[in-house]
């Protein structure tokens, strides 16, 4: 049996469909059943929430293999995770990182993760650790200030960046739930083409055949506006900036070539994305239609 926490997610939507197509028993641990309800249906559905631990152990019985996916910005989660993993006698985690814990130094961005992966190393139950980098699907983070004015605000300047689908690293996730030799494997992943954001952003014009206007971000609030437009507590809006602030240094990038290795083929484009969600970026799109 698999678990699949964060189910609902931009990686959990693409990941249950992943484990649905194979002859894995399969668990989804859900909040809302109803925003599961267009998730493939021979996917069990369990509500808890990893915010109370209590509500875990149902989940939890009988699994053999857990995908951990945490958001925010600290541990509490992943900690009654584990924990019921551990009772549960899970026998192996695939567990969503990022990149950003092999940065040296490792950024405040970085050191949550870094703390999680601890956690499960500690519980002594075999992991995998998916360190992924921007997500492609961190573009829909700019519909705001595109409906507001038709314009993106740029933090990065000439940094740049290789973004991964989140298809993508659902993919490599379901492979080391369903397959061996991946247990004690850390896979850095990003997509296969660096991008600035201008870069980005002329792809989305060209896709959807609208010229959109990019802005140079001048202050610290509207870089974390860029990010997280409804705003983001103090502590991620400071790790936020001092990514931004690494990002616009790294004029080089980094790119990996870990999901063709491990998929037998290349990323996914973010041309290819864009197709897919340009309904998103037209004036009347809207991105809880995404696919």
């Amino acid at each position: 049996m698999i678990l699949v926490t964060g189910a609902t997610g931009n990686i959990g939507r693409e990941l249950t469909r992943e484990l649905a197509a194979t002859d894995a028993e399969l668990r989804l641990l859900v909040r809302d059943p109803a925003r599961a309800a267009a998730l493939p249906e021979r996917a069990e559905r369990v509500v808890g929430d990893l915010d109370e631990p209590a509500t875990l152990t149902a989940a939890f019985t009988g699994v053999d293999a857990l995908f951990l996916l945490t958001q925010g910005i600290g541990t509490d989660r992943t900690s009654a995770a584990v924990a019921a993993a551990e009772a549960a006698g899970v026998r192996h985690i695939v567990h969503l990182s990022s990149l950003h814990v092999t940065l040296d130094p490792i950024p405040a961005m970085g050191r949550w993760h870094h703390e999680r992966e601890r956690i499960v190393r500690a519980s002594g139950i075999p992991a995998t650790f998916l360190r992924p980098g921007g997500f492609m699907t961190n573009a829909l983070d700019w519909l705001p200030t595109l409906r507001e004015g038709n314009y993106v605000l740029d933090p990065v300047g000439p940094g740049r960046y290789a973004p991964v689908d989140p298809a993508d690293i659902a993919a490599v996730a379901a492979l080391a739930l369903t397959r061996d030799g991946h247990r004690g494997k850390a896979y850095s992943l990003t997509g296969g083409e660096l991008f600035t954001v201008a870069e980005q952003v002329r792809v989305i014009s060209q896709t959807v055949g609208r010229d959109i206007e990019v802005r140079e971000v001048t202050t610290a609030a509207e870089a974390v506006r860029f990010r997280f437009p409804g705003g983001a507590p103090r502590a991620l809006a400071d790790a936020v900036t001092e990514g931004f602030h690494l990002m616009r240094a790294d004029t080089a990038g980094i790119r990996t070539d870990t999901v063709e290795l491990l998929l037998g083929r290349g990323p996914r484009t973010f041309a290819d994305w864009c197709e897919r969600h340009a309904d998103a970026f037209r004036p009347s799109g809207d991105p809880n239609e995404l696919s």
